[in-house]
């Protein structure tokens, strides 16, 4: 047997709840460094108060993907029981985030935003995979990705919108404009109705079904594999994190470093830790399956891993970074507090809905287009150097008007970054760990937003102190090594 072909109407419903995430993605990404900035932060602390969203993202992503490999609550489902508990606490996040009167207050509730839209997001991806047939995959994260950029353009452009209805958009030092406020309030509004859309319009397919359809309804444990691991691969990690403190202790780099630093060393020893549990014959344990998967991951996933990892790491400089940049080199102002800055913050939003709409279209259109004749892979790399030739513009362009066309080529990028590599993996994964391997695959989402985060702010006080043009440069370059990478992606049936 088959899954059921979905009409347009079943397309619509799966991936609806995607918008209502999107537009609590958006309002973090393009207000998150404009808050922190109104509420006392300078240029330089706001990598480290970003670490929280991709830190949430790397602990989160596959904890939820492995449990929702094994949940099934009846009616409820398999995996709509997470869209639900995730879309309740951002929409309370999102409530909350406005009436932050300190930084640390801020910080924290961005922590708590990006944890419960981690939670919704994370098996929406594998949702997909659940629901369709293998010869709908690229249609079904294509009409996802339209979603996600509608969400984002709706996200985007609150505060500017609510700015010409006459809402304030200017506030007294130490607070937070009430065009951002309204809007935050909005989203989470939007985010709850539409994920709430997709749980009551869907039905899962049972475990029965499912094997029905030649899937396995019950992932295997991956933890045994580990007893045969070496058990010095750990301590590689362990080393490797030491080995980087002991730099930034030695060329005194930024102290977001020391939290890379820990991560290897954390890694490492839960490694440590999952390799005995499987020797001792405890390897069926959630620590232990996810070690396993991750040290198993399959090598197309693997090289689409790499892909992933300087894709993101462009996208991240990009939501740190716009607004300063727009802010000093096209509207003349880096104080937070003055109009200029704010009229900056608002028209950095006009140009995220931009590319989110570009993004939107062109899911539904270049990418099928370009897919059909070219293949996935080529068409990733396509649209990648479209990315890099829009970061790049900022370089050239001087009016901020102008910036709309850098948008379009930075959107065609996230289109397909957001389509291409969900698409080739989910055809070519064991429907049964769906779950833990996008989970998986999302650490080189957030990975590289943590290395940006730590890093990046030692480099460009190093180099280009208060000069935030030159993080478009970095974005530009890893994108052409994202491109470079996807190269080497040999997609199954493409030459």
């Amino acid at each position: 047997m088959e899954k059921p072909r979905q009409g347009w109407a079943g397309l619509f419903n799966i991936s609806f709840g995607f918008f209502g995430i999107q537009i609590g993605f958006a309002l973090q990404n393009a207000n998150m460094s404009r808050v922190f900035q109104s509420l006392g932060s300078s240029l330089d602390d706001l990598p480290a108060l970003w670490v929280a969203a991709p830190l949430t993202g790397l602990l989160v992503q596959p904890i939820i993907g492995h449990l929702s490999d094994r949940t099934w609550l009846g009616r409820l489902g398999r995996r709509r029981p997470y869209f639900l508990l995730g879309a309740v606490l951002a929409a309370l996040s999102l409530f909350a985030m406005p009436q932050s009167d300190a930084l640390l207050i801020a910080a924290v509730l961005l922590w708590v935003l990006d944890a419960s839209l981690n939670i919704s997001m994370e098996p929406f991806r594998a949702f997909v995979g659940d629901m369709l047939r293998k010869d709908q995959h690229t249609a079904g994260y294509a009409v996802q990705t339209a979603f996600i950029g509608a969400g984002a353009v709706v996200g985007s452009l609150f505060p500017y919108v609510l700015d010409h209805f006459g809402v304030s958009n200017e506030a007294a030092v130490g607070g937070i404009p009430d065009t951002v406020r309204f809007s935050f309030w909005a989203g989470g509004a939007a985010l709850f109705a539409a994920v709430l859309w997709t749980v009551l319009t869907t039905r899962e397919y049972s475990p029965d079904e499912l094997r029905g359809f030649g899937d396995e309804a019950a992932p295997a444990d991956a933890g045994a594999s580990l007893a045969n691991r070496t058990s010095a691969a750990p301590f590689w990690w362990i080393g490797a994190g030491a080995l980087l403190a002991l730099v930034t202790e030695q060329y005194a780099l930024e102290k977001e470093v020391y939290l890379l630093a820990l991560l290897l060393i954390g890694y490492g020893l839960i490694s440590h830790i999952a390799i005995r549990l499987a020797r001792a014959g405890k390897g069926a344990n959630m620590l232990s399956s996810i070690v396993g998967d991750f040290s198993g991951m399959p090598d197309l996933m693997k090289r689409l891993a790499l892909v992933q990892f300087f894709s993101w790491s462009a996208l991240f400089i990009m939501w740190i970074n716009t607004t300063p940049v727009v802010a000093q080199n096209f509207f003349g102002s880096a104080d937070p507090a003055s109009a200029a800055y704010q009229d900056a913050g608002n028209w950095v939003g006009v140009l995220f809905s931009v590319y989110n709409g570009v993004a939107a279209v062109a899911a539904l259109t270049l990418l099928p287009w370009l897919s059909r004749r070219i293949g996935k892979a080529k068409t990733h790399v396509a649209c990648l150097l479209a990315g890099a030739a829009g970061y790049a513009s900022f370089f050239v362009l001087t009016d901020p008007q102008h910036l709309l066309f850098a948008e379009i080529g930075v959107g065609i990028a996230w289109a397909s970054i957001l389509a291409m590599p969900y698409a080739i993996l989910a055809s070519s994964l064991p429907q049964a760990k769906l779950g833990i391997y996008m989970g998986l695959f999302n650490v080189f989402v957030v990975v590289p937003q943590l290395l940006v985060a730590t890093v990046m702010g030692s480099i460009m006080k190093a180099f280009f102190p208060d000069q935030p043009i030159w993080t478009m440069a970095f974005a530009a370059g890893t994108l052409v090594l994202a491109a470079a990478a996807m190269l080497r992606v040999k997609v199954p049936g493409e030459g």
